[in-house]
C-alpha cells in the first residue's frame, strides 16, 4: 500500500512538471494535457504488450477476447475524460485540493452502482453519501470562498472515474486484469491521437523523464493498489489510501509553496468516515 501511495503522488508531481515546464531560451518545453495523455498511453501500451508476452511465455496462452466490448468502450471513454480533467486540475490547483476532491470517487461510484448495477442503497450507504457530500462542501465552501473553475473540472474527473470504476466492476467478473488494461490502452490511444494530431510535439529534454515517470508511476499505483486489496481487506486498505493527502500536501508545501488548508483536511476526514461506513456495510452484506 505504501507503494501505491508513493506512486500516485509521483504521478501527480511528474504529470504537473510535464505540463507546466517553464520556457527555456524562449522555447516552450511543456506538453499540453492531451499530449501528455497520448504519450502516457503509448508507453503504457508498450508495457502491457511486454507483460502479455511474458505471460504467454509462462502460460503458453493469452485470452484477449472480451464479451463486453461495448462496456470496455464506455469504461475507457469515461476514464479518458477523467484523467484529462485530473491533469487539468493538477496544472492549476494545489496538489492536496486535487487529491481531496478525487476522494469523492467512492461517493459517485455508490450512486452509479445503484443505477447501473442495481446495487441497493441502504440507509447506511445513504448516510455515507451525506457525509461525503458534506466533506465536499467543507473543501469547496461555496458562498465563503470563490470556487475556481478547475475545482469543478476535478469534480467532474471524479465523476468520470467513478463511472469507469462502476463499469470495471461489471467487466472484471469475466475479463482478466491484463485484458482490461490492454483494451484500456487500445481504446484510449486513438482518443488521445485525435486530440494531438493537429498539435503534435515530441517531449523535449527532461520532459521525457517526466512523461515516462507519469506513465510508469500511474500503472504501478494501480498495480500496487490491486495487490494491497488482494492481501488485505478494503476496510484496512482504503483508510491507508487517505494518507496520500497529507503526503501530497507536504510535497506541495515544500516544493510549490502551497499553503496547507485545514478545511481541506476536515472535508477529507468527513469523506473518509463516509467511505468507512460504506465499506463496513459492504462487509456485512458479503458475510
Amino acid at each position: 500500500m505504501i507503494g501505491a501511495i508513493l506512486a500516485f503522488s509521483l504521478t501527480a508531481v511528474a504529470g504537473r512538471e510535464a505540463i507546466t515546464m517553464p520556457e527555456v531560451g524562449g522555447l516552450d518545453k511543456s506538453l499540453s494535457i492531451s499530449q501528455l495523455v497520448f504519450f502516457r498511453n503509448v508507453i503504457g501500451l508498450g508495457v502491457i504488450l511486454l507483460l502479455l508476452s511474458f505471460h504467454y511465455l509462462r502460460k503458453g496462452q493469452v485470452t484477449l477476447k472480451s464479451r463486453y466490448l461495448k462496456l470496455h468502450i464506455g469504461r475507457n471513454i469515461t476514464h479518458f475524460l477523467g484523467q484529462w480533467c485530473w491533469f487539468y486540475g493538477l496544472a492549476i490547483l494545489p496538489l492536496a485540493q486535487v487529491f481531496a476532491i478525487e476522494f469523492t470517487v467512492p461517493i459517485w461510484t455508490a450512486i452509479f452502482a445503484g443505477f447501473l448495477l442495481k446495487e441497493r442503497l441502504t440507509p447506511a450507504r445513504i448516510v455515507a453519501l451525506v457525509l461525503g457530500f458534506a466533506g465536499v462542501l467543507l473543501i469547496l465552501r461555496p458562498g465563503y470562498t470563490t470556487i475556481e473553475w478547475a475545482s469543478w473540472v476535478v469534480l467532474f474527473s471524479a465523476i468520470f472515474y467513478s463511472l469507469s470504476h462502476t463499469l470495471t466492476k461489471r467487466i472484471s467478473g469475466y475479463d482478466g486484469a491484463l485484458t482490461i488494461l490492454l483494451y484500456m490502452h487500445l481504446i484510449q490511444l486513438p482518443l488521445a491521437l485525435l486530440l494531438v494530431i493537429f498539435d503534435f510535439a515530441w517531449p523535449q529534454g527532461i520532459v521525457w523523464v517526466y512523461v515516462v515517470l507519469t506513465a510508469i508511476a500511474a500503472m504501478s499505483a494501480h498495480y500496487c493498489m490491486a495487490k494491497a486489496l488482494s492481501y488485505s481487506d478494503a476496510m484496512v486498505v482504503m483508510p491507508m489510501d487517505f494518507l496520500r493527502l497529507p503526503l501530497i500536501a507536504l510535497v506541495g508545501y515544500l516544493f510549490y509553496q502551497e499553503q496547507i488548508d485545514l478545511w481541506l483536511f476536515a472535508g477529507a476526514f468527513m469523506m473518509l468516515l463516509g467511505n468507512m461506513l460504506s465499506l463496513k456495510e459492504s462487509a456485512k452484506a458479503d458475510s
